[in-house]
């Protein structure tokens, strides 16, 4: 197929554009290279830069689908720049939207979060959660699916909401670079790479087995098998006959200090700790239920492995910065 991937020089994005390519798909990225990189996109993919809100004067009515992951995506800047969420996310994908109509495009995948659940009383979250977010991030990816679930009622789309949770890990030269970092594994990571000398644990006295905040970790590359599925999905016949949500995780949760022993021996580095104050809105414990996926894509992560995952990262952090 010929495939639009917006935001495919990103971390998630990119990884979902080389397995894409393997696939034998006809690829095009399209990335403002704002928090994208472009040696991150694939060879055989063809690059244009420019942003998601101008999607319709790259696309045409030889595209067969796009998958949608350019987005502003740190919660705490969505709650100090609100504006920008909601003109970047919810903006952007109604734009590009109005472009799969005009060309008649009508197969979509969207990238979404686990971030429009909030902090939800049940775990594991299953897709029947209620969704009450807590910031304006998770709030303009929650619009962005009830836009999405009105295209299809409307006009005929079929489209996959792919909701995940924490995306760590490697594929080869694809991997985690972030002006800003906020995310766990490579934070700590930076330890053993010298480039941060602590790592923070913030709170100590959740009701976890360890006292620390247990989250669902999933590695890039099971994430990107989960969206070739769904654009299988959203095929004629297919399971998304409308607008279909999958929550992606692994299943099992692991806590903060579960995280900072897999860096330790993955990397053989001590990798201190120092404690903090809990932040503001972080739930004990957000495990995913990913047993629609199973059913209905016939999606099972296979690299479940929190140990592999940090290694995988790890790898990419070492090797991957050498050779750009």
């Amino acid at each position: 197929m010929r495939l639009m991937v917006t935001g495919g020089a990103g971390y998630v994005g990119s990884v979902v554009a080389a397995h894409l390519v393997e696939a034998g798909h006809d690829v095009v990225v399209l990335d403002d290279l704002s928090t994208g990189h472009r040696d991150a996109v694939p060879e055989k993919a063809e690059f244009v830069r420019g942003r998601v809100q101008d999607a319709a004067g790259h696309l045409d009515a030889s595209f067969d689908a796009v998958l949608h992951f350019a987005a502003s995506s740190l919660v705490g800047e969505s709650v100090t720049h609100p504006g920008k969420y909601w003109h970047n996310n919810v903006g952007g994908s109604l734009a590009l939207l109005d472009a799969l109509r005009t060309h008649g495009i009508d197969r979509f995948v969207f990238s979404s979060t686990a971030a429009v659940y909030g902090a939800p009383e049940v775990s594991p979250i299953t897709e029947d959660a209620p969704s009450a977010p807590t910031n304006p991030y998770g709030a303009s990816k929650a619009a962005v699916d009830q836009l999405i679930a009105s295209y299809c009622a409307a006009y005929g789309l079929r489209a996959v909401s792919l909701r995940y949770f924490n995306v760590a890990g490697a594929y080869g030269r694809y991997g985690e670079r972030h002006t800003t970092e906020t995310h766990l594994i490579p934070l700590a990571l930076q330890v053993p790479h010298g480039t941060r000398g602590t790592v923070a644990l913030y709170g100590t006295d959740y009701p976890t087995p360890d006292g620390t905040c247990v989250r669902d970790y999933i590695h890039v590359a099971d994430l990107a098998d989960a969206h070739l599925l769904a654009l299988d999905a959203t095929a004629e016949g297919g399971a998304a006959t409308g607008h279909l949500v999958c929550n992606l995780g692994n299943g099992t949760g692991f806590s903060v200090r579960d995280v900072v022993d897999a860096v330790r021996v993955v990397t053989g580095c001590a990798v201190p700790t120092h404690e903090a104050p809990r932040r503001a809105g972080d739930p004990p414990v957000l495990v995913a239920s990913a047993d629609r996926a199973r059913e209905l894509l016939g999606w099972r992560p296979s690299r479940t492995s929190l140990e592999g995952i940090v290694a995988d990262a790890w790898s990419f952090l070492r090797e991957g910065e050498a050779g750009r």
